[in-house]
């Protein structure tokens, strides 16, 4: 094996956890409240989970056909080039890197930081709140929030640069105890007096006011959060033991244990908590819904223990995403599409120096901007991509008919169709619900235009020097 290869030593077991490990993170604690807040209704807050759940399915399906035919390390990069062109395969890796899961890393660890604050507060530093870079960014707020996770960051890009082995093992531990205590709160939440099951159901709207399209899609965007990163497997992809079967069987699997853990566990918060509560836990700001919940039956004892929950559940997630992402800017690399250095492995054969550049770009979108403000973005930004994946499922049924397929999308070719139309509703919808961090995500990944012409540039007077 080459110097610059990466071992292929993940089986279906650890590709699952990759999956999972890269989903369950902070959405599951704490977008109930802002969809709360968008519908006033506790049924509608579980139909948006289960349509998000469904789009994400579909979009799951379709793109387990596309990684069954290509995959390779890099995923939807590597993809993108045999689907489209090297052009646009860059745009996605670039944007992955400007924004994707760059800010994916450092919201997780935000929420790592605000529980952990919670546990142990830190005294403030750099109080300046009010200071803010066009009335938009605010960097000093929550100074002491942010360290910490800045910190976490440091910390869990060290452990990623030990190897995959070392991420992946930490990722199935910390997965363990997260479902250990998930369970144990929809056990106990369900089972005790506190609990209204009927009222997790009731369809009701405050003042019967009626719910919007543009409410559910946006309600959904929330959702969407809680379900983002079952596509970073794909990444991995030249890391994996028989991919092109491993990774459609670990992508599917994955995202069913998801949606049923989703809908029990915001049932049980939606049958321990009132809509009005919930809307004002959003307007609190700094809380989440999770902790409220618990807190009603286990006093200040089971926010605590939420607290400690939260904290392992956004420590595997953010681990899970250094360790996936990473590996597309390497992929990047390797063909003069990204910094050199990246290309290099080091002696653990981990992309170290990929790791090195995604750490400090996710330090720095921490100290621009909010929890919410920065999830948004992500998904606004991640679905152009997935409706592209799921186009290039038709695509390569033209381009590529005769070529053995280890698995077909089920329902084609209405599943994908279906989520290319969301993909493109979501996106028309969040431009206009959303606007400015539609607005901020859609210039970060513009500025990838610029850098592919520099980097091509740099390629041709790379070859130009070496044949001179």
């Amino acid at each position: 094996m080459g110097a610059n290869q990466l071992n292929r030593s993940l089986g279906i077991r650890m590709v699952i956890v990759v999956v999972i490990g890269n989903i369950i993170g902070s959405g599951v604690y704490k977008k109930v409240a802002p969809m709360a807040a968008e519908l006033h209704s506790s049924g509608w807050v579980l139909i948006c989970w289960m349509l998000g759940g469904i789009i994400t399915l579909f979009g799951a399906l379709s793109n387990a056909e596309v990684a069954g035919l290509l995959a390779d390390t890099g995923g939807e990069y590597a993809y993108y080039k045999k689907i489209y062109n090297k052009f646009f395969a860059f745009i996605f890796g670039w944007s992955l890197f400007a924004v994707i899961q760059t800010a994916g890393i450092s919201s997780l660890a935000y929420v790592f930081a605000q529980s952990f604050n919670s546990i142990f507060p830190f005294p403030p530093l750099l109080s300046m709140p009010d200071f803010n870079i066009g009335g938009i960014f605010y960097p000093f707020a929550d100074f002491n929030v942010k360290l910490t996770a800045i910190i976490l960051i440091i910390l869990l890009t060290l452990v990623n640069a030990r190897g995959i082995k070392t991420g992946t093992w930490v990722s199935s531990a910390i997965l363990i105890l997260v479902f250990g205590g998930i369970f144990l709160i929809i056990g106990a939440g369900l089972s005790t007096g506190h609990s209204n099951i009927s009222q997790a159901f009731d369809m009701k709207t405050a003042n019967n006011a009626p719910v919007t399209f543009s409410a559910v899609f946006t309600a959904m965007l929330a959702a969407f959060w809680g379900y983002q990163g079952w596509a970073s497997v794909g990444y991995v992809g030249g890391e994996i033991k028989d991919a092109k079967r491993n990774i459609p069987k670990g992508i599917t699997i994955g995202v069913f244990i998801i949606i049923g853990l989703y809908m029990l566990v915001n049932a049980t918060y939606l049958s321990l908590l009132s809509i009005p509560a919930l809307e004002q836990i959003y307007k609190g700001g700094n809380q989440i819904a999770a902790i409220e919940a618990v807190r009603t039956f286990w006093g200040q004892n089971g926010a605590l223990f939420i607290s400690v929950l939260i904290l392992v559940t956004t420590l595997g997630c953010t681990n899970a995403t250094i360790l996936s992402s990473s590996r597309t800017y390497f992929a990047m690399a390797r063909e003069e599409l990204f910094f050199p250095s990246v290309a290099r492995l080091n002696n653990a054969k981990a992309p170290a120096n990929s790791l090195l550049y995604q750490c400090v770009w996710a330090c720095l979108l921490i100290l621009s901007g909010t929890f919410d403000q920065l999830t948004d973005m992500i998904i606004f930004a991640v679905f152009i991509y997935y409706g592209a994946t799921t186009l290039g499922v038709f695509i390569l049924r033209k381009k590529m008919p005769d070529t053995p397929r280890p698995y077909k999308v089920w329902g084609y070719p209405a599943v994908p169709a279906i989520v290319i139309l969301f993909c493109a509703a979501l996106f028309i919808n969040t431009i206009f619900a959303r606007p400015r961090e539609a607005a901020i995500g859609v210039v970060l990944m513009l500025t990838g235009v610029p850098m592919y012409f520099w980097f091509k540039k740099n390629k041709k007077q790379q070859e130009a020097f070496e044949q001179e």
